[in-house]
Formats: C-alpha cells, sequence, structure tokens
C-alpha cells in the first residue's frame, strides 16, 4: 500500500511540474558564417536540436548537437566538425538560461511576445554569457520560439586558420525557430 500511494504521488507530482513545461525535440538552427569575401555560402542547419523551457520560471534550455549540423557539402561539413568546432572533442553546445520577464507574456492568449533570453552558452570547452532578443508566438496554445543572434568565433575559442580567415566570417549569425509541444 505504502508503494501504490509513493507512486501515485510521484504520478501527481510530475504531472504538476509538467503543466508549466514546454519541449521539442526537432527545433532549428541554423548557422551563417559566410562573409562578404566568400566564394560560396558557409551555412548549416541542424533539424535536431533539443529544447526545454518553464512558462512558470523561464528556465530555458538547448542541447545542440554539433555533429547533426548539414551543409551543402560534405567537405564544408567535415571541415567543421573536425578543425574548428572539434565534434569529436566537443559533440554538444548547451544554452542554459532564462526570458526575462516571462510573466509578461501570456501563454494562454494568442499573440506575439517579444522577449530576451539570457543564459551561458557552453560551446567548444567555452562558457561564455549572452543575451538575445526573440520572439514568442503564442498560437491555439502552442508556443513557437524564434531569434536571430550573433556568436563570435573566438569567443569560443574557434579558430580560423589564417589561409582562410578572409573567407569565413568572425562573427557568425544564428537563427532559432522551436515549435514547442506541452509536456
Amino acid at each position: 500500500m505504502k508503494k501504490v500511494f509513493l507512486f501515485l504521488t510521484m504520478v501527481i507530482s510530475l504531472a504538476a511540474n509538467a503543466q508549466d513545461k514546454y519541449l521539442t525535440r526537432n527545433a532549428k538552427v541554423h548557422f551563417d558564417a559566410t562573409s562578404s569575401t566568400s566564394p560560396e555560402k558557409i551555412e548549416a542547419i541542424n533539424n535536431q536540436v533539443i529544447s526545454i523551457f518553464n512558462t512558470q520560471t523561464g528556465q530555458y534550455e538547448f542541447s545542440i548537437s554539433m555533429l547533426s549540423f548539414e551543409f551543402e557539402k560534405q567537405l564544408m561539413k567535415d571541415h567543421f566538425n573536425e578543425n574548428y568546432v572539434e565534434s569529436t572533442k566537443f559533440p554538444k553546445a548547451v544554452f542554459k538560461g532564462s526570458i526575462q520577464d516571462v510573466a509578461k507574456v501570456n501563454f494562454a492568449k494568442d499573440g506575439k511576445y517579444p522577449v530576451v533570453v539570457k543564459g551561458t552558452m557552453d560551446m567548444h570547452g567555452v562558457k561564455k554569457e549572452i543575451s538575445a532578443n526573440g520572439t514568442l508566438t503564442i498560437s491555439g496554445g502552442k508556443v513557437i520560439a524564434s531569434s536571430t543572434f550573433k556568436l563570435l568565433l573566438s569567443d569560443f575559442n574557434v579558430e580560423v586558420p589564417k589561409l582562410v580567415s578572409d573567407k569565413i566570417a568572425k562573427e557568425a549569425t544564428i537563427t532559432v525557430d522551436a515549435a514547442y509541444n506541452k509536456m
């Protein structure tokens, strides 16, 4: 009887906590390091990004497998993973932070809400505080988050060889689109 009671208490507790949490396993992250002197586009997309956030606290997390970025050319993907982000040594990038003033977002009302997300990006063995503007779109109970921001590659010890340094932007543009489902 004690085990049944303990189990029911855990289930009720998890259900109560999950009411404020949203999850996606297929958020999209677009990476663009094309410079004005690049002979071709240096960009990739990753459709296998996991993210969770809590509507009550504003806590927000992303986990990005570096090997899941898809480039137009296999050689670019190889260089990205082997020479730049060193995916075998640093297999993922993780962002942990929060949506500032999350209480201003009415998750029960359809609309677009501008937000600021602040937190720590852990990538390539470096943790750095970042802040980005974004939008939360509420539509029919669904939540869609979007943001575009820039990351300075040198901030994360991503070294670009001098031979190609004029062909790769020093600052990458990152675009995030995530459609969440309630947990």
